[in-house]
């Protein structure tokens, strides 16, 4: 799936793109309107509104006008004004900066699903035991559902998208905690502890120390 992220903040940009390439996007990236407005079809664009050359709303509108494509708006103005604005002017859905690269993950999926139904990923996977109801977000265990926090959910959303590959501890902090995330990695350790204790003898959560971790599907749950 092809991307076009407009957004002319250096930092925000690298990790959120980094981040979608990581999830199998492909990403192009523009840092002004008339940049976006030349770009070759995508299949969705997110767009900032703060550019150095116009408002992005203009970019909205312009984009709208030429097709259907899906327009994500992702900005740093959280006003209610301008929120309402992005969508009326066409905009599928709307994004305030800070945000995690999950919860835009989540919302490009759920704008997919509305314009491509059926074309979507799958809303629930199956990992042996455990079924992954991702549009609710509930996890279940042998059919009986498991209360997860929701941080316990999104790290283990995180792991599943790729069994068996290992991600960094730095990978997982951004995408499930935040991008700018300057607290303790710690936590993360705790969450994966309550993950193993819940999950016992149907997944493994490996650590590779000084690495990060990796998610097996027990063979005997398979």
């Amino acid at each position: 799936m092809r991307v076009l992220l407009v957004d002319d903040d250096e930092p925000v940009a690298t990790s959120l793109r980094r981040g979608l390439i990581r999830y199998g996007y492909q990403v192009e990236w523009v840092t002004t309107g008339a940049e976006a407005l030349q770009a070759d079809p995508v299949d969705l664009v997110l767009l900032d509104l703060g550019l150095p050359d116009t408002d992005g709303l203009d970019v909205c509108r312009s984009l709208r006008a030429r097709g259907d494509v899906p327009i994500i708006v992702i900005s740093a103005r959280s006003d209610e004004v301008d929120r309402v604005a992005g969508l009326e002017l066409g905009a599928d859905d709307y994004v305030s900066k800070p945000f995690g690269v999950r919860e835009v993950i989540a919302r490009i999926r759920a704008v997919m699903r509305r314009v491509s139904p059926g074309q979507g990923p799958a809303d629930a996977g199956r990992h042996g035991r455990v079924t992954i109801d991702r549009r609710a977000a509930r996890v279940f265990l042998d059919e009986i559902e498991v209360h997860l926090a929701r941080k316990e959910y999104e790290l283990l959303a995180f792991l599943t998208e790729e069994p068996g590959a290992l991600m960094t501890r730095e990978q997982i902090m951004e995408t499930v905690w935040d991008a700018n995330w300057f607290g303790p990695t710690k936590t993360l350790d705790v969450h994966v502890s309550a993950l193993r204790r819940k999950f016992a003898g149907a997944l493994t959560i490996e650590a590779v120390r000084g690495v990060g971790f990796r998610l097996v599907v027990d063979a005997a749950a398979s």
